[in-house]
């Protein structure tokens, strides 16, 4: 069984760390978190333990880390954990800087141990199920890729000022979900943006709805749509274009039921938060990442594949900034 520590207790960790405690070739041993009262709260209801960050990373029983803490520690917690030889499953991003990834992953390969960084929409059920159709040829060679991603409400102003943008914070999913469908680099990135939902974003020096055209090396575009408010719940929707047709995956909704009278067709609204819509790609991302060290298979997402968004991302960033396309 694969003994893992887990770094951070706060809302996706509570996520990871049930996940974990549900794995049958898995146990969570331990938990650390800045605020004692919820590494404690979570303790008491997966069975670990509660330990510092040092004590985890020391323990030479626990085999892997889960690292859920604040996006400007990842990069030096990945390091300490390979260092100490544990593998690692590390939420997105690694750090908010490019140069500073690069040089993460540089530990990582010398010290030769497994790193898998958390993209789950990768993992969506109906989104990998797309992948796969993809792959199988049933719509042929692809020519474009359409991604739309859009949140019921912005997070708080204190969240926005420190996220990086945008394009680093929330893009990144999409710009990863780009790079696991094409099948091939985008060379070129063209970014809009604008502050349509709170004025009070764009005096933070970042945009609330935004757009973005990448363009391959063979040609293929990809178009991704971004906005910081949905009304109707949390749409999320991915279509992709071939020479024999079209694949598309929906939004999830809080039921199935349609409603059909004089007046028209209604359904309930989509899912209103992001950890009822990916509950499953949490899930299955960790089974993946356990069964990988387990078994000794070659984990993706990547540290690489964190690096190669954040670069989109960086690039989105420019493009926005300077209104010019930035070619990679």
């Amino acid at each position: 069984m694969l003994r893992i520590g887990l770094l951070g207790a706060g809302r996706i960790g509570q996520i990871h760390g049930g996940n974990i405690a549900a794995q049958p070739a898995a146990g969570l041993v331990a938990i650390a978190d800045a605020l004692p009262a919820a590494a404690a709260a979570l303790a008491a209801e997966t069975g670990a333990a509660v330990a510092s960050i040092e004590e985890i990373l020391e323990d030479r029983s626990i085999d892997a880390v889960v690292i859920a803490t604040p996006t400007d520690t990842h990069a030096d917690l990945i390091e300490a954990a390979v260092r100490s030889g544990k593998a690692v499953f590390c939420e997105k991003p690694v750090d908010l800087d490019a140069a500073r990834i690069r040089a993460c992953l540089a530990v990582v390969a010398e010290a030769g141990v497994p790193l898998m960084i958390g993209f789950n929409r990768r993992f969506d059920p109906s989104f990998a199920a797309l992948k796969a159709r993809l792959d199988a040829g049933e719509i042929g060679a692809l020519e474009m890729v359409t991604i739309l991603s859009r949140d019921p409400a912005p997070p708080p102003l204190s969240y926005i000022e420190r996220s990086g943008g945008l394009f680093r914070d929330m893009m990144i999913h999409d710009f990863d979900m780009a790079r696991f469908l094409l099948g091939e680099e985008p060379v070129e990135v063209y970014a809009l943006g604008s502050s349509l939902v709170d004025p009070a974003i764009g005096e933070a020096g970042d945009v609330d709805t935004a757009a973005v055209v990448l363009k391959t090396g063979g040609g293929r575009i990809v178009q991704i749509s971004n906005s910081r408010r949905a009304p109707y719940g949390y749409d999320q929707r991915v279509e992709v274009h071939g020479e024999k047709g079209m694949l598309r995956a929906g939004n999830h909704h809080t039921t199935t039921v349609e409603a059909a009278t004089a007046t028209g067709y209604s359904r309930d609204p989509a899912l209103a938060f992001f950890l009822d819509r990916y509950r499953e790609a949490y899930q299955a991302e960790l089974s993946v990442f356990i069964e990988g060290v387990v078994e000794g298979r070659a984990l993706t997402p990547s540290g690489e594949d964190g690096l190669k968004a954040q670069i989109l991302a960086d690039a989105a960033t420019l493009s926005w900034e300077s209104d010019k396309p930035v070619r990679l």
